[in-house]
């Protein structure tokens, strides 16, 4: 399976897209917990950790925070076993669209499908599925930023054409 995409057409700088490198780029999304994690108001959620470790510490005694190497050994777990994406417009902001584009035209095996420019930078690539790449339908299934197709995301895209 082919793992490289283009972003071309009405673009300054076409851009080659490598799939398989992103699981180690820092922007990659987990999957499994960005559609499901309600939103919550920034002061609630700091306060509710601090109650929460103070309680901790109040029972428990205080614990030592925990080691790199244990960190990268939850990291690598993580990494082999979760679903993870990469919002698309970091790749389409380095391609410069031409400002008289309006739409992205998604190549998939399946036909082109027609996203407006504007809308395109939100979506979702997803890369990786229970910590494997999507080598059967893939490089990337495209998530829309809502979720609203996570069940039957795009599937089987080839490049990216701006018009």
């Amino acid at each position: 399976m082919n793992t490289i995409m283009a972003i071309k057409g009405k673009v300054q700088f076409p851009i080659t897209l490598d799939a398989g490198v992103w699981i180690f780029d820092d922007r990659r999304i987990d999957l499994n917990t960005y559609f499901t994690e309600g939103v919550v108001e920034q002061e609630e959620e700091e306060l509710t950790i601090v109650s929460k470790h103070w309680d901790r510490v109040i029972k428990e005694g205080s614990v030592a925070p925990p080691t790199l190497k244990t960190e990268r050994q939850f990291e690598k777990v993580k990494v082999l076993t979760g679903s993870f994406g990469i919002m698309l417009d970091p790749f389409l902001k380095n391609a410069e669209p031409d400002p008289n584009a309006s739409k992205l035209i998604i190549e998939t095996a399946d036909g082109d499908i027609m996203v407006p420019l504007d809308q395109a930078y939100q979506l979702i690539l997803a890369f990786s599925k229970d910590g494997k790449p999507l080598r059967e339908d893939g490089p990337v299934h495209i998530i829309y930023p809502d979720g609203s197709n996570r069940e039957h995301p795009i599937k089987h895209v080839k490049a990216f054409r701006v018009e």
